[in-house]
Order: C-alpha cells, then sequence, then structure tokens
C-alpha cells in the first residue's frame, strides 16, 4: 500500500493539488493521511477540506481546525496568525466548522501513530529539539509516528533500549526513511502549502508500507495563484510574501 502523507496544508489549494498530481504520477496512491492544519494562512479554506473529503483521508486536527471553529483561542497565535484564522472562521459553513470539531487529535492507523503536534502536547508543542522527541517517543506506541506543526520535513529516531536519546535530521528531496526496523522513530513531511525551511516548493512524503520506507517529496506549484488570491482576500502581507521564499 502506498499512504501520501500531507501536513499543514494551510488553505492553499494549488499546492495541494499539484502535490496529488505529483505523487499520483509516481504511482497509484491507496490512502490519504493528514496530519492536521488543513486551513489558516491560505485562502481556500473549503476547497482544501473539501479536497480531503473527496480522498476519503484519514486525519487529525491541528491548531488551526480547533481555532477557526471557536474551540480554541487565538491568544497563543501570532498577529498575522489570529487575523487569518478569525478570516478563515468567517469563510466556513457551519457544517464545515462542524466537520473540523469532530477531528480526533490522535489516530492510530494501520500501526502507526498521527499526531499533529506531539503526543505530549498533539495541538501546540513543535517536535523541533531532542527534548520534545524523547517525550513524544516515550508515549509512542508504535514503531512509526507521524507529526506536523513545524512545517520543517525531519526525523528523530530512537535506537532500542536507548531512552535517553535519539538522532534528529532534517530530511531532503527524494530522500526515504526505513521504517521497518528494530529503531523508534518519528516523521515529519514537512508542509503543503507553508513550507518554512527556505523551500518554496510544496513538501509532502509517500509511505510503502510493504518496503517499509517513507520518501520525502517537493514539488513546485503556482504560488503566484495563491498569492493573487491571498492579495484579494486582504490577507495580511507577510503571509502572502512568505511564500515565495518559503520562511
Amino acid at each position: 500500500m502506498r499512504v501520501l502523507i500531507v501536513s499543514d496544508i494551510h488553505g492553499n489549494l494549488p499546492a495541494l493539488e499539484a502535490v496529488l498530481r505529483d505523487s499520483d504520477a509516481a504511482g497509484e496512491i491507496d490512502a490519504v493521511w493528514c496530519l492536521g492544519d488543513t486551513v489558516g494562512y491560505g485562502p481556500q479554506p473549503s476547497e482544501c477540506i473539501a479536497r480531503l473529503e473527496s480522498l476519503g483521508a484519514v486525519w487529525v486536527a491541528g491548531n488551526h481546525e480547533r481555532a477557526v471553529t471557536g474551540a480554541m483561542g487565538t491568544e497563543e497565535f501570532n498577529p498575522n496568525a489570529a487575523a487569518a484564522a478569525r478570516w478563515t472562521a468567517k469563510m466556513l459553513s457551519d457544517s464545515e466548522k462542524t466537520r473540523l470539531d469532530a477531528l480526533p487529535e490522535v489516530v492510530k492507523q494501520d500501526g502507526v501513530t498521527l499526531v499533529h503536534g506531539t503526543l505530549r502536547d498533539p495541538l501546540w508543542e513543535y517536535l523541533y529539539s531532542e527534548e520534545a522527541a524523547l517525550g513524544h517517543l516515550a508515549l509512542q506506541e508504535t514503531s512509526l509516528g507521524l507529526v506536523g506543526h513545524t512545517h520543517i520535513p525531519m526525523v528523530a529516531v530512537q535506537q532500542p533500549g536507548r531512552s535517553n536519546d535519539c538522532r534528529m535530521n532534517r530530511v531532503q528531496d527524494g530522500q526515504s526513511v526505513q521504517a521497518g526496523a528494530s529503531e523508534k522513530l518519528v516523521f515529519n513531511p514537512g508542509s503543503v502549502g507553508q513550507p518554512r525551511d527556505g523551500d518554496p516548493r510544496a513538501s509532502y512524503a509517500v509511505y510503502d508500507t510493504e518496503a517499509q520506507a517513507i520518501t520525502l517529496h517537493r514539488v513546485e506549484y503556482e504560488v503566484e495563484v495563491t498569492q493573487k488570491l491571498m492579495e484579494e482576500a486582504r490577507l495580511p502581507r507577510w503571509l502572502i510574501e512568505r511564500l515565495s521564499v518559503g520562511r
């Protein structure tokens, strides 16, 4: 089975469609797993929700899903993120908000743990540091876990019997990580709709369950189309500009 793994789409439909075309061109996709933050920041939240629904995606909530429904306040958001969340909330229908409210924060799917942040704090904690990785891995009951939230592709690997340390590395385009060994690992596929690693291309991963390998992919999309829609919606300038530089 080939599983498409996406995260942090953030209302960027051109980026999502580019990912779907690119992943499909490499071989049939059997399932789609989404690690949250499908909305927020970007100009087409409803369209992205509908697209995931059409794919039958397995989907966990991120902090932006919770914020746009009112289930979470935006006091901890930066001003640009809070403004975008308020705009998104106005754009979504009641039924769309009900759908987002129903999303679980943690899912175990086919022996893999899915969460947006970490298992210590599913909505908010960023898995940037070794300390955060170790805290997450201590709670991860499966050998493979998937997280989003940071918008940066990375992997943390923990050797058997080494509960006090792990290896953390950035993951590059085309790089594969073996997931079927005795190690416990957590993988972040980066962001589809708002990359922050200096590469503006959409980021995603494909998990081959037979080969037990996760491969990171990057694909160009029409950034200017998304930016034009954001300008028309009068979304914050920095959110528009950052898409060009991947920061």
